[in-house]
């Protein structure tokens, strides 16, 4: 009998990444020679991808591209260290792997998503990790999780459940064709979870594994 799978967002949803995050974009506004972003707009640039966050708050599409390269000078050089997992989630994964497989499917960068999970010393947990490219190519959450039913060959959609924190998380899962839930410690909240259609959501990672 072959195993469902469950794809886990990253940020707010297996780490809380907002310290390392929040200061490369600060950081990445200061070499603009704007002001600091407030606390709602850093916490609304978590989970969407970064050029889009940029574009809303203003700017240019150049712009906002020459303000993703600062925000990853400083992110590569030490923001992305800045993250712990959430309390209970190792103990969760470590349940969880004995009966499915799990999968990283993050709009972050590919490249960002693999070093964090090395530095948390969670690759034992997962089959892989998919992430956006660092060009913008694939850069959305549909195209990651298409990326992932693709490369992983899983034709029965009914086996797999994405797990994340945001409103795109869940319209990504939909626009694939699988079902979601919200977790709602994390950087989203019920309102936008379930408007944007989470078959369920949870309040913290132990009730994963009530529902698996």
């Amino acid at each position: 009998m072959k195993k469902g799978k469950l794809l886990f967002d990253l940020d707010g949803t297996l780490i809380d990444s907002s310290a390392g995050i929040y200061a490369s974009l600060n950081y990445a506004m200061k070499e603009m020679n704007r002001k600091p972003l407030s606390q709602k707009t850093l916490k609304s640039f978590i989970g969407p991808p970064l050029m889009d966050s940029f574009i809303n708050i203003g700017m240019s599409e150049d712009e906002a591209k020459e303000a993703v390269d600062h925000y990853r000078t400083l992110y590569k050089e030490k923001g992305m260290y800045q993250v712990t997992s959430y309390d209970g989630i190792k103990e969760v994964l470590t349940q969880l792997t004995k009966r499915y497989e799990l999968f990283v499917a993050t709009s972050k960068p590919e490249f960002f998503a693999i070093k964090i999970i090395s530095h948390l010393g969670f690759n034992q947990f997962f089959q892989d990790i998919y992430g956006a490219d660092l060009k913008g190519v694939r850069s959305d959450k549909k195209a990651v999780i298409h990326d992932v039913l693709k490369a992983e060959k899983i034709e029965d959609l009914s086996s797999v459940i994405m797990i994340g924190d945001r409103a795109h998380d869940i319209i990504g899962a939909k626009e694939n064709g699988i079902e979601s839930i919200g977790v709602l410690y994390g950087f989203g909240d019920k309102e936008e979870l379930e408007k944007a259609g989470a078959s369920k959501t949870i309040a913290k990672p132990a009730e994963l594994l009530d529902i698996f």
